[in-house]
């Protein structure tokens, strides 16, 4: 089992801690076990995530609850659509219910809002962010995925991402990129992250043509264009490519559904967005007793 299917595992199991509780107080006082079978059915349209956190559920809470998802993570669905069908216990599957239902809608959100993103900034790839909730990264980043996104970096360990910040406190961007490229170069971080330096990208964010300038100079992977007007962002790709028509330019910075167009219009590679993580509205489900 992978560290990212033990975290996902895990969590399952704290929210359905934090659910049940002692116990489903409501379903042991009203129902004697019974077999049941139910249906999970969309309340709403969109692109659905979180197969298998929702399928994890069930199955934690009994091993003999038996779920079939019909849609595909990552396929779309329609309002009235039926999504998974369920041959269980009242009992367990009623108490399984809710955890199973918010990891759909949360992670199903996400997917709908990224391929809104994906639709509309035709040329440009759309990226995620660290954005995240915390606990749940993998699952939101796999939504991303779902919904036809591409994901940045997982974490603070695998990609150099400098920031102003770091520019001011290393003294300036030539300055930071040359204190990465040493420290890639040595033992320990060949020891501690067990990569090669050729595995890294570096990245540098850059608000000024001075500043792309001398990051394109010091040869590095990616430009970060972060909070620019679409007019300046414009300027400041036309000046990329023209010092190096390779290099990777990325755009970020409260982008809307109403603003990406035009930032992918300017002709950079990717957008990367934050919304699609911290502001995805839920989609809506429910769980429908059929036998």
């Amino acid at each position: 089992m992978d560290k990212h299917h033990q975290a996902m595992l895990e969590l399952v199991k704290a929210a359905l801690a934090e659910d049940i509780g002692k116990g489903d107080l409501t379903s042991l006082a009203c129902l004697e076990p019974d077999p049941l079978k139910a249906e999970i059915v969309a309340k709403s349209s969109g692109v659905l995530s979180g197969v298998e956190p929702a399928k994890l559920a069930f199955e934690i809470v009994d091993s003999a609850n038996e779920v079939d998802f019909v849609k595909e993570a990552g396929g779309e669905f329609e309002k009235g659509d039926t999504i998974a069908r369920i041959d269980g216990f009242n009992q367990t599957v009623l108490s399984s219910e809710r955890v199973a239902l918010n990891f759909l809608g949360r992670l199903s959100g996400i997917a709908t809002l990224t391929a809104e993103f994906v639709e509309r900034s035709k040329g440009a790839r759309v990226l995620d962010t660290r954005k995240t909730t915390p606990g749940w990264r993998y699952l939101e980043k796999c939504a991303v995925l779902h919904g036809g996104g591409s994901n940045h970096r997982f974490g603070l360990y695998d990609m150099i991402l400098i920031k102003d910040n770091h520019i001011a406190s290393a003294g300036s961007i030539t300055k930071a990129v040359d204190q990465a490229r040493a420290f890639l170069d040595t033992g320990d971080f060949r020891l501690q992250f067990e990569a090669d330096a050729d595995q890294i990208q570096i990245e540098v964010e850059v608000t000024s043509e001075a500043e792309l300038t001398e990051a394109i100079e010091v040869g590095v992977n990616r430009l970060l264009l972060d909070n620019q007007p679409v007019e300046s962002l414009a300027n400041l790709v036309a000046k990329a490519r023209e010092i190096n028509a390779e290099v990777e330019l990325e755009a970020s910075g409260n982008v809307t559904l109403d603003t990406v167009a035009a930032i992918a219009a300017t002709g950079v590679d990717f957008i990367s967005i934050g919304a699609l993580t911290h502001s995805a509205p839920t989609s809506d489900f429910s769980l429908r007793v059929t036998e």
